[in-house]
């Protein structure tokens, strides 16, 4: 065997070591958060973080502290391979009721707020860097560090709110983290790709005009490639024949609807969502029972992997030896940059959570739907971790190939790195005491009808129907066809339409709950009644 061969051999061996050691520790990540479950302290993200440090410190000491890594990280492995099928599920599963109830104040929250936590931050990073001397930034580094500190990672309190318990603060937590991620993303590449050396008042409009035009367009190119997955499915009768077909088809038609955004320099995150709540909605009640079943599980499982897996790297990234060497000489100036980052990105949500909360309870008159103090103060909270999306982001703009050799460029990301674990195990074990602090007696406000295989979520219509019966019903209630109505009613309106446009076209076209024929052997919302006198 020639010298070549033997080295590709050996490094062939040496990667597949690697991989039944890192699917080793995903497994270790799986018992032991099923084990700490109920502890008050941890979490499933916590858990797989610190697994991940200890790991680390192992791999470190085996290696006389030449790595601490058993992969590579590679950009393209976070948002191509693992991000699509946590953002889709997270549209799959949705409450779309809930979601789209209070779709208003989601918005603002996640679009204008990440807008006006990316300003804050990038404010107060200008200021303080150039005291600090850290390196040569321009503007747009510092506007990339306001995006990338902008995007949040509210994991650690979504797993310890009950969406049915609470189902208007789960759904602004959840809803909020969807769009603020792909928000700062959208953020990011348009400030990526924009000349900001002559900054002025033209540029700045085609700025914001690029930033709504990705927003847009990345919705449309989700919705309709849901809408064609449905028709295709509907109109074909897979499960006739396979219902792997069926499966494979939705799993496909999913991730092309990400790599088509990121073909067309779109904004996948937005994308591949709406792509999953379109085909909750429609492509899911046209397949078969037992495909509902497995896609359902297939989906949530590959998300849990996808975030489990992303843990894990961090943590062991945590403490790669290149990048703290490297800023070994002003450990003061790390610490300083981080703590600076910190209590930027507290100031920065408290900036926008308070006063959008505000103004979205001046629109509101039934108090049940108002966000009183306590649900602001947990919403705030929720977005003070930072996660894989700013590790992402960071390593794509201050490192190639995962390396750097500028001091300030490695300052960003071992401050990035000490940001995300701070804040991901600091606050996140703070989170469970302080939601039981300030929510100790939370009741169900909401009940759902579910058979046993259907996911709640997907059991409800984009619009629910009690909306309708209780618009109907209340007389004091404006005509939803008169303006006045629109102008103190604008969801109630805007829902009755969009109910009758589905009903009416939409569901007949493309399927969904209620609205797919029977067909022997084709999908159906239920089996035809058995003549018992047959029997």
């Amino acid at each position: 065997m020639t010298p070549l061969l033997d080295s590709l051999s050996a490094s062939d061996h040496a990667s597949v070591v690697s991989l039944n050691l890192f699917v080793a520790l995903l497994c270790a990540c799986i018992v032991l958060g099923h084990l700490l479950e109920e502890n008050r302290w941890m979490n499933e993200s916590i858990t797989a973080l610190l697994i991940g440090l200890a790991t680390g410190v192992v791999i470190l000491l085996i290696s006389n502290g030449k790595s601490s890594h058993l992969l590579v990280f590679s950009e393209d492995l976070f948002f191509i391979y693992l991000l699509p099928p946590i953002i889709f599920n997270a549209g799959f599963q949705v409450k779309k009721k809930q979601f789209f109830r209070n779709f208003v104040t989601i918005m603002l929250f996640g679009a204008i707020g990440t807008v006006v936590s990316c300003t804050v931050i990038t404010l107060g990073v200008t200021q303080f860097f150039k005291k600090l001397d850290i390196g040569t930034f321009d503007l747009g580094d510092y506007l990339a560090i306001g995006a990338i500190f902008a995007a949040t990672d509210s994991v650690c309190t979504l797993q310890v709110l009950n969406q049915d318990e609470t189902p208007l603060l789960y759904s602004l937590v959840f809803g909020e983290g969807v769009v603020n991620d792909a928000t700062s993303v959208v953020v990011f590449n348009a400030i990526q790709s924009f000349d900001l050396t002559h900054l002025n008042h033209e540029a700045a409009f085609r700025l914001l005009g690029n930033f709504f035009y990705l927003f847009l367009l990345s919705t449309l190119l989700g919705v309709a490639t849901g809408l064609i997955s449905a028709y295709v499915i509907k109109k074909l009768y897979f499960g006739r024949h396979s219902t792997d077909r069926e499966v494979a088809l939705m799993m496909l038609m999913a991730y092309l609807s990400y790599m088509l955004a990121e073909l067309f320099d779109l904004s996948g995150i937005l994308t591949v969502f709406f792509c999953g709540i379109v085909m909750s909605h429609y492509t899911w009640h046209n397949v078969t029972e037992s495909s509902r079943i497995t896609t359902k599980h297939a989906f949530a499982t590959l998300s849990f992997l996808a975030e489990t897996f992303i843990f894990l790297y961090v943590g062991m990234d945590a403490l790669d030896i290149d990048k703290w060497r490297s800023v070994s000489d002003s450990p003061g100036t790390s610490v300083a940059v981080s703590s600076i980052l910190i209590g930027l990105l507290m100031l920065g949500r408290a900036a926008f959570v308070f006063p959008l909360s505000f103004l979205s309870n001046l629109a509101k008159k039934n108090q049940s739907e108002k966000i009183d103090f306590k649900m602001q103060v947990v919403i705030w909270w929720s977005g003070l971790m930072r996660g894989a999306v700013s590790m992402a982001l960071a390593y794509n703009k201050f490192t190639r190939a995962g390396k750097t050799d500028l001091r300030g460029n490695a300052i960003m990301i071992t401050s990035t790195i000490t940001v995300c674990l701070f804040s991901t195990v600091v606050f996140g074990m703070l989170t469970k005491p302080l939601i039981r602090f300030l929510l100790p007696h939370q009741k169900a406000t909401t009940s759902f009808l579910s058979d046993g295989n259907t996911p709640k979520s997907i059991q409800i219509p984009l619009i629910d129907q009690d909306s309708f019966i209780e618009f109907a019903g209340n007389h004091n209630v404006p005509r939803p066809d008169s303006i006045r109505g629109f102008l103190t009613r604008p969801t109630r309106t805007v829902h009755y339409y969009w109910r009758q446009f589905d009903d009416s076209f939409m569901r007949p076209v493309f399927g969904g709950r209620g609205f797919v024929p029977f067909v022997p052997g084709s999908p159906t919302e239920r089996e035809p009644p058995t003549d018992l006198s047959r029997a």
